[in-house]
């Protein structure tokens, strides 16, 4: 268990505006019936993480670029939504145990094999921040780890623990994977729109973290140009 008061105080979101539709802090009790702004984001929570689960496992391997597109666009719907309301305020002071995480491996090394021609992007941590080169990331290691957050916030819907979720939700959008999923969205987008504006996909920068696969920078970029026309039905 931890303090929240000390290691996991979430950031104060911004106010809403006048025309935006702004919710009051939420203070379930233990046990008490999630509202309707807590189911919504409860089933978009779910909803992503057995689409995530299910794209992983390589039955439509022509489809997982844009069903991953729609499904982080959506979670990033109900994040926003997270972040535009005020502090949720927990019924406790520490954090309840949640039991033992889940191991996201398994969907890592999945998500890794499906995407392999194309999971290595690039992309700046803070565009506020002070000047910094890309670092790279691949989509599988984003994805399963915020399949592991939102895991984390459902095991307390699910018993019950409905402020403890929305907090967790709320706050690890905040510090995490609001930024992940904005990053990984902005990379799947690319991808599609290189392929429907026949735009070549630039070689991998030299001492990027890709792995020794064996493949040249050129290969790479083949591979990853043609993953994407097969998937959307473009010859090249």
């Amino acid at each position: 268990m931890s303090d929240r008061t000390i290691n996991q105080q979430p950031h104060t979101p911004h106010q809403a505006g006048p025309q935006q539709d702004q919710q009051a802090p939420h203070t379930h009790a233990h046990g008490s019936e999630p509202d309707d702004f807590a189911v919504q984001i409860a089933d978009s929570v779910e909803s992503f993480v057995l689409a995530v689960t299910e794209v992983a496992k390589g039955d439509e391997p022509g489809s997982a670029v844009s069903l991953l597109l729609l499904e982080v666009s959506q979670l990033l719907l109900a994040g926003g939504r997270l972040g535009a309301i005020e502090d949720v305020v927990p019924e406790d002071r520490f954090e309840p145990d949640a039991g033992p995480e889940p191991d996201g491996e398994q969907l890592r090394e999945r998500l890794a094999v499906l995407l392999a021609p194309i999971d290595v992007y690039h992309e700046v941590f803070d565009p506020y921040g002070p000047p910094e080169k890309p670092n790279a990331f691949r989509i599988s290691d984003d994805l399963a780890g915020v399949v592991g957050e939102l895991q984390h916030g459902l095991t307390h819907y699910r018993e019950g623990r409905v402020s403890e979720a929305l907090w967790w939700w709320q706050f690890s959008y905040l510090s995490n994977w609001g930024t992940t999923c904005t990053a990984v969205l902005r990379a799947l987008q690319s991808l599609i729109a290189h392929v429907r504006l026949d735009s070549p996909i630039g070689a991998v920068p030299d001492g990027a973290d890709t792995d020794d696969d064996g493949l040249t920078d050129e290969q790479l970029e083949q591979q990853a140009g043609d993953l994407m026309a097969a998937e959307l039905g473009l010859g090249r």
